[in-house]
């Protein structure tokens, strides 16, 4: 497990985050290649009963005591693959016009080393586990929790009104819990990636809301009930990726009252500005260039992009075909006696542009 890893770095990068990612193509049987669409959770033809929630966990990559947990609590399994999910999906929009675009290939090569590509792996990694965590309490897919405990708000009031709220107190204990985090390491590249783990669940922490609903005669609000509420998880992949561009390189650095290794950034160090902070992404290494097949990326050839805002980027330089390719869509339509639209199909030409192999 965590192949290639040194043995200290692997549990403090919260070990299952790297199983989760470095299988999810088998999770889920994708390419990389395709487009992003809405994918079915697994087992949706199995009914609910135990016997499939135990094979569920049996099937995934996980530690011991992380199949013990898995075993204790149904649902859980069926979130943990709903996190994967989720960030795949997260990942593939937020870079889809990048030179790396999260496709499958070379991703656990990737895990290896301290890009900032990995750092934003892991970052919505943890981001969708904690995220899909808090939303199956508040949906009642977990046995062990339910709403959110917001002051003056009673479980059954809040079922009874459809108002419970998303908790993310118990889903960011039960994460550490069953990531298995307890002290921090003195491997520089654990700490790095025990940083970009909690920059994704303060990522979705910033992203959680006070919602009201009002009770009472005519809409009035004589009763006002009050629960918390996640944003949606694309608001947290936004703000990832402007962790992602503005993320820092650091080195380590011995604190000199007591003796352990911290993080650093060139601007902290020698003390001549301020210390890093808890919201950036942090890398280790400079990345490729993601331009040629490697075992990081199948590189760009092929890919579609855009002739005024991508393709001189996405391209590197070698410059892109042109394709005419005819769609279908729907034209004028008009509206029939009394709620019915009548449309005819067009065809439209449309340019289609990719990148050159040479």
């Amino acid at each position: 497990m965590c192949t290639g890893l040194s043995r200290t770095a692997c549990p403090l990068r919260l070990f299952a985050l790297c199983i989760l990612l470095s299988h999810a193509a088998a999770y889920f049987g994708l390419t990389g290649r395709e487009p992003l669409v809405y994918l079915p959770g697994p087992f949706a033809n199995e009914p609910p009963n135990s016997k499939a929630h135990l094979k569920q966990c049996e099937q995934m990559t996980l530690t011991r005591r992380q199949k013990r947990l898995c075993r204790r609590e149904p649902g859980l399994a069926e979130t943990l693959r709903e996190s994967v999910r989720l960030s795949l999906l997260e990942c593939r929009y937020q870079f889809r016009n990048e030179r790396w675009n999260c496709s499958m290939d070379g991703r656990g090569s990737l895990l290896k080393r301290g890009f900032k590509e990995t750092a934003f792996l892991l970052a919505v990694s943890s981001a969708a586990l904690s995220h899909a965590l808090a939303k199956a309490c508040s949906s009642g897919r977990m046995e062990r929790c339910t709403c959110d405990d917001s002051p003056g708000l009673q479980h059954r009031e809040a079922w009874q009104w459809g108002v419970c709220g998303d908790n993310l107190k118990y889903s960011t204990k039960f994460l550490k819990k069953f990531l298995g985090q307890k002290r921090v390491s003195k491997d520089l590249r654990a700490q790095i990636d025990a940083h970009n783990i909690n920059v994704g669940i303060r990522a979705v922490k910033s992203g959680l809301k006070t919602t009201c609903k009002c009770h009472g005669v005519s809409g009035s609000c004589a009763v006002r009930t009050c629960w918390k509420q996640l944003s949606p998880f694309q608001d947290t992949g936004h703000l990832l990726k402007y962790r992602y561009d503005t993320a820092v390189r650091v080195h380590s650095v011995t604190n000199s009252a007591t003796g352990e290794t911290e993080l650093a950034s060139p601007r902290r160090h020698g003390n001549t500005g301020p210390r890093l902070r808890p919201t950036e992404l942090v890398f280790l290494e400079e990345s490729p260039s993601f331009c040629r097949p490697s075992r990081y990326s199948p590189g760009t050839a092929g890919r579609p992009c855009s002739k005024d805002t991508s393709c001189s980027s996405l391209c590197c330089g070698r410059g892109y075909n042109t394709a005419l390719h005819l769609t279908t869509l729907s034209c004028h339509c008009q509206v029939r006696w009394c709620c019915h639209v009548e449309c005819q199909t067009c065809l439209q030409e449309e340019e289609v542009y990719t990148c050159k192999k040479h």
